[in-house]
């Protein structure tokens, strides 16, 4: 089968889950991708064929999106590069005539499936934000983020046949032809053999309040993300600044007791796969974010902060035995679910009969629930 794959280039989770997916199509099905941003520059390297498009950017300021300044900015953008954009990809896509396409929250794959009523898949965890029902608690004061978020997830990538979601938490479904499959995962974590140790990981640009929380705490931390990483491992009493290492990353997260983290939902699915209390602090403006650390709490699995003050962490390492015990009832077989999920939808959205999707559709959604209460692997 004939699959045209879409990438968001907006953060690094869009890319790591959808190489894991195009990897496991690429065993039975003629794949190609578009990408952009970030996501682009790392697929080019790992997958066979992958072509460059234009995609939205945030303007960030002080750890802050600006809502008006991202408007102008893609607006400002978008003519400057979509038509080259178009004018390189349409072409070749159409030549190629794709029989299914998946998006993982890119637009334009989703324009290109609408455009030539070609069946359209969405696979990410954002839809959650649309597709499934919220209370006031995961809503709380943050109302209007809450609606602006709705509103450009359903812009982004509307009417899409199916809606597969990733997701650590089951909400209530609002709508119909979803299906909520359990995170996908990189090999590295499946792969990976947790074992409690006494430090904690942290992944943070480095903001001053939290840095002194962190000292003040004696817990050793190994720290990730601050601006790009020292080029050497520097240590400063009880915090280790960690170089950029996905290697070493995933064996300071194995290893670790704790995570303090943002809101970004690939870093929180490790952290709950592995058994890792998460203290989690969403990037403000941001309310998926929010969302992912409000059900993460609720789930018991850790806590969901605005800052890291030294009451907030001691707090948190208090309660680590609480969360570990929460965590242990997780249950997740690999990716095992998510994919044979995504690839049924996939091949059902491709075929032609109704009635047989009919049927595919609902042995897709008893699997992702039979998945819940696999034992973990």
């Amino acid at each position: 089968m004939r699959v045209l794959y879409g990438v968001n280039g907006e953060g690094m989770g869009h890319a790591t889950r959808s190489q894991v997916v195009i990897d496991h199509l690429l065993n039975t099905h003629d794949v190609r991708v578009v990408a952009s941003g970030a996501a682009f520059t790392y697929l080019r390297d790992r997958l066979p064929r992958i072509t460059e498009i234009f995609g939205p950017t945030f303007a960030m300021r002080e750890g802050q999106i600006q809502r008006w300044a991202t408007v102008r900015q893609n607006f400002t953008l978008a003519p400057q590069r979509l038509p080259d954009t178009v004018k390189r990809w349409m072409g070749m896509v159409e030549e190629w005539r794709p029989e299914v396409v998946l998006t993982d929250f890119e637009p334009l794959a989703g324009l290109y499936a609408r455009a030539t009523r070609t069946p359209l898949v969405c696979v990410d965890n954002i839809n959650m934000l649309d597709r499934c029902r919220h209370d006031s608690e995961i809503i709380g004061r943050e109302r209007e983020d809450f609606m602006l978020a709705r509103a450009v997830t359903r812009a982004m990538v509307p009417n899409a046949g199916d809606y597969v979601i990733t997701t650590f938490f089951r909400p209530q479904l609002a709508y119909g032809r979803t299906v909520l499959v359990p995170p996908i995962l990189r090999p590295e974590i499946i792969a990976a053999r947790p074992v409690r140790g006494d430090h904690l990981v942290v992944y943070s640009s480095g903001e001053h309040e939290l840095i002194e929380a962190l000292r003040s705490s004696r817990v050793p931390c190994r720290i990730y993300g601050m601006r790009g990483g020292p080029a050497e491992g520097v240590v400063d009493g009880n915090l280790a600044y960690r170089p950029r290492s996905n290697e070493g990353f995933v064996e300071d997260l194995r290893t670790a007791r704790g995570v303090v983290a943002g809101g970004g939902f690939s870093l929180l699915s490790e952290a709950v796969y592995l058994g890792k209390p998460v203290l989690s602090v969403p990037l403000q403006g941001q309310f998926e974010q929010v969302m992912n650390a409000r059900y993460l709490q609720r789930e018991g699995f850790g806590m969901c902060a605005s800052g890291v003050t030294p009451a907030v962490l001691t707090e948190f390492i208090d309660r680590l035995e609480e969360f570990e015990q929460a965590l242990a009832g997780y249950e997740q077989v690999g990716n095992a679910v998510a994919l044979e999920t995504i690839e049924e939808r996939a091949v059902t959205a491709g075929g032609h009969d109704r009635r047989t999707r009919r049927r595919a559709r609902r042995a897709a959604r008893r699997r992702a629930d039979r998945g819940r209460s696999a034992p973990q692997q």
